[in-house]
């Protein structure tokens, strides 16, 4: 038993997975007949008469994520309620038989249309749990009946970049539990939609652990191949006398790919983490929660450790009762947007002259981490474990964030390293790290150099990188402003 470190260090993303991943940050939207019921998880008896947002207008949705720096939209098609936000042929409980656009309206389109219209990619999310189906729980009809409700999502709305399945599974209005057909799911959403991961319960996207926006300190990509089961409940809990179900990786644990997990596993994956949350407690509106969303700094700390930690980062935005995002949200996440803008605008490093103490070759050589390209990388020797990169920003500079990033298309492997800063002729150390991956946003207190190493002290089969940034935030340039009085 036990993988390598060469085994490890060559398992790398698919397409569908890399271009998920360069999404980076993207919204949720959560809206049904809960949001009308004042509900998190709805009973399946809500009447279609309920769902009437008055003012609904898809477009300020869109305009809203826009202005937060999201570059994509999952939309909850049918929560556990069984609702319908489109007029899916298989079941009469639908936007088809609500007064919302008198029976006409169809919001999955009016979402998608605005995606396309704003450049933004549409995702949709289906929740396998049906409360309202009466078939639900007899498992060969309820699966050709979700097949049937998949087909028409993945057919009539262009080109979805995810599918989103949650794993929960409760008993059915027949009184029965339902046994999904996960193979089915997945084997007709390769067919009508390639290019679209398979999120959360699928094996393209991985579920960080928690709804609460806790990040790992280390987020591997490559995991143990047990863990594409992790969220399919019946896989959840111990079914049988099975030694090997206590040696699987949970989705809460802290360490899902160390060295120490390799030696304990048979096989390894590439399966990415995704962390959900929402910017207010609940994940569907309430009125009473108008107070509790949360502030432009808890956004932005979520952004730096999620995007910044090799995650991407997932916000649920609620609309409320109009059809709207809240005023407060769409304010928050303007002000998010705002201030990223300002912080990554500008890289101090963009005109840096950068060495290291080897190459591969001349094809990846040192300044290929500051040419703002994605298809160019710097790398060590093969067999290297360590490195060190030194970047000259031509005069001193203030800075207090820096961004690194492998190019996973050949693997994740940095697994330690360290940032030092030139004083008086000496290299002082000011930051220790761990893993990089896709992206590793550095964060510190504001410091002044001009000289800069990374020193990769540990890595598997041999490191990349395929960019550094040098940044100064806000707090770093009223520190500015106050030195010069």
């Amino acid at each position: 038993m036990g993988v390598t470190i060469g085994e490890a260090a060559r398992v790398a993303p698919s397409d569908r997975q890399l271009a998920w991943q360069e999404l980076e940050f993207y919204a949720f939207i959560h809206f049904t007949v809960n949001t009308f019921t004042d509900r998190e998880w709805g009973t399946g008896e809500e009447k279609p008469e309920v769902f009437n947002p008055a003012e609904l207008d898809a477009s300020q949705w869109i305009e809203v994520c826009k202005s937060g720096g999201m570059k994509a939209v999952i939309l909850t098609c049918k929560h556990h309620d069984g609702f319908c936000l489109w007029p899916s042929r298989q079941t009469p409980h639908t936007v088809r038989n609500s007064p919302w656009r008198d029976g006409q309206g169809d919001l999955v389109r009016e979402v998608a249309d605005a995606c396309r219209a704003a450049g933004l990619k549409f995702g949709i999310y289906l929740s396998p749990w049906d409360r309202h189906e009466p078939s639900y729980g007899d498992s060969d009809r309820y699966n050709s009946f979700f097949v049937e409700q998949l087909k028409e999502l993945l057919t009539g709305y262009g080109e979805l970049f995810c599918v989103w399945f949650d794993g929960a599974c409760g008993e059915g209005p027949n009184g029965k539990r339902q046994a999904y057909d996960w193979d089915a799911y997945y084997l007709v959403i390769r067919e009508l939609q390639p290019n679209a991961v398979i999120s959360v319960c699928g094996p393209d996207v991985r579920w960080c652990g928690n709804e609460a926006g806790h990040t790992r300190r280390n987020e591997w990509s490559v995991v143990p191949a047990s863990m594409r089961d992790n969220e399919k409940i019946q896989s959840e809990s111990q079914q049988e006398d099975d030694p090997e179900f206590a040696r699987r990786a949970g989705s809460g644990d802290e360490d899902l790919g160390s060295r120490a997990v390799l030696d304990r596993t048979d096989e390894v994956i590439w399966y990415p983490a995704e962390v959900n949350t929402s910017i207010r407690p609940g994940w569907f509106y309430h009125a009473s929660e108008d107070s509790r969303v949360k502030s432009t700094e808890e956004l932005i700390d979520l952004y730096e450790r999620t995007v910044g930690g090799n995650s991407t980062f997932l916000l649920n935005l609620p609309p409320d009762l109009r059809g709207l995002i809240h005023e407060t949200d769409a304010e928050r996440l303007k002000e998010l947007g705002n201030r990223l803008r300002a912080r990554y605008r500008y890289n101090l490093a963009a005109e840096a002259q950068v060495s290291a103490d080897e190459s591969l070759d001349a094809d990846h050589s040192p300044d290929k981490l500051v040419d703002g390209r994605s298809d160019t990388y710097w790398s060590a020797p093969h067999g290297s474990e360590q490195a060190a990169i030194e970047l000259d920003l031509g005069s001193e500079k203030l800075f207090d964030r820096i961004v690194l990033g492998e190019y996973i298309r050949e693997g994740q492997r940095i697994e330690r390293f360290r940032l030092e800063r030139e004083a008086g002729g000496e290299w002082l150390p000011f930051y220790e790290g761990e893993v990089v991956g896709y992206k590793k946003i550095c964060r510190f207190d504001p410091i002044r150099a001009r000289r800069i190493r990374i020193r990769i002290l540990e890595s598997r089969w041999c490191p990349t990188l395929k960019e550094v940034g040098v940044f100064r935030t806000e707090v770093a340039y009223e520190e500015t402003r106050e030195q010069s009085g």
